[in-house]
C-alpha cells in the first residue's frame, strides 16, 4: 500500500488507525494547525494531596496525532504554589510557551505547566492559560475520569477513554 505524501505541515498517517466507538474521537480527525474550544468537563489537577487547578472554564487543544492537552485560567490555578523558570519552548502554532515549577512543602517539579502569555493569532483565548504535564503531577482530571499522560514525555496531551490513537510518542511514530 503506498503511503500519502506527506506536505509541510502535514503529518503521516499511521498504517493502522484505532476506530472510535461511540461517544469517543479519532485523534486522526484533528486538525491541523490546531483546533481551540471550551472543555464541558471539569478539569482537575492534584500533587501531594494539593488541587493545584480545578477549574470549569478550561480550554483544549487539539492537534492531529495528539491527546488534547487542556488549558487551565490562572484564577483557577494555585499559582501561589507555582514558580516562573527561565525554560522556554516554541509551537510553531500557538508561539512561545513560558514554563512553571511546581514548588510544594516537600518537593520541587522542574517546568510542570506552560502557558503562551503572547499566543500567535488564533490562540488568544488561552493566553496565560496553564497547561500540565500529566506524567508530572499525580492526578490529571477530566470529569470523572482519571487521565494519562501521552506517550513520549513530550506532549503535554492527556489520554481519557474518549479518545483513540494511536498517539504520537508511542514507538515508532518519531517520523509522524
Amino acid at each position: 500500500m503506498d503511503r500519502p505524501r506527506v506536505t509541510a505541515g502535514s503529518v503521516p498517517p499511521p498504517t493502522t488507525r484505532a476506530i472510535p466507538g461511540p461517544g469517543q474521537e479519532s485523534v486522526w480527525d484533528y486538525p491541523r494547525p490546531p483546533r481551540v474550544e471550551p472543555v464541558s468537563e471539569p478539569i482537575r489537577v492534584v500533587v501531594d494531596g494539593f488541587a493545584l487547578a480545578d477549574t470549569t472554564e478550561a480550554f483544549r487543544v487539539l492537534e492531529m496525532a495528539g491527546a488534547p492537552v487542556y488549558y487551565v485560567p490562572p484564577a483557577d490555578v494555585r499559582m501561589d504554589l507555582l514558580l516562573l523558570t527561565d525554560h522556554h519552548s516554541f509551537c510553531e502554532w500557538k508561539g512561545e510557551a513560558s514554563y512553571w515549577s511546581i514548588a510544594l512543602p516537600d518537593r520541587t517539579i522542574p517546568n510542570a505547566a506552560w502557558a503562551y502569555k503572547e499566543p500567535m493569532a488564533g490562540y488568544e483565548v488561552i493566553r496565560d492559560y496553564l497547561a500540565f504535564y500529566a506524567w508530572l503531577v499525580d492526578e490529571a482530571w477530566v470529569g470523572d475520569e482519571l487521565a494519562t499522560p501521552q506517550p513520549g514525555r513530550f506532549y503535554g496531551g492527556w489520554v481519557t477513554s474518549k479518545v483513540v490513537g494511536p498517539f504520537k510518542g508511542e514507538p515508532g511514530t518519531s517520523g509522524w
